[in-house]
């Protein structure tokens, strides 16, 4: 996939980086859960999906919440998502579901949205307190 493209101006939550990779790593989940045995239907690869597709839905909905420490509760509930995924990662490498490659590209995929939406937090923050003066 593309590298994401940082926009001029943030018009909508899709134009942010944090939920571009967020989209991406959620889309790599969905992927290789297709793979995973069928008795882990409704175990661990359910999990593994709800954690992904957490991790963008909390951004996208707080980019429409009101105030900035409302956006911030749900970046933070997405960043904590996005650790829950890399432990069910570890799960599904140690089931065998997963090959050490694709799990550590995954895990690296994860810590660059958690990254990402450490920075985010912090713009946000930072946004807040200038509102503020």
């Amino acid at each position: 996939m593309a590298e994401a493209k940082r926009p001029e101006r943030v018009n909508d939550f899709t134009d942010l980086e944090t939920w571009q990779v967020g989209r991406r790593l959620r889309k790599e989940v969905y992927d290789i859960t297709r793979g995973f045995p069928a008795e882990e239907k409704y175990g661990l690869s359910s999990q593994m999906r709800r954690a992904a597709f957490s991790v963008t839905s909390n951004i996208a909905e707080g980019f429409g919440r009101f105030s900035y420490q409302e956006n911030i509760q749900y970046l933070r509930q997405s960043r904590a998502s996005a650790y829950e995924l890399r432990d069910h990662l570890t799960t599904a490498l140690d089931a065998g579901c997963l090959s050490k490659e694709k799990f550590e590209e995954l895990n690296e995929l994860a810590k660059s949205v958690v990254r990402l939406l450490n920075g985010y937090i912090r713009s946000t923050k930072e946004r807040r307190e200038a509102a503020a003066r």
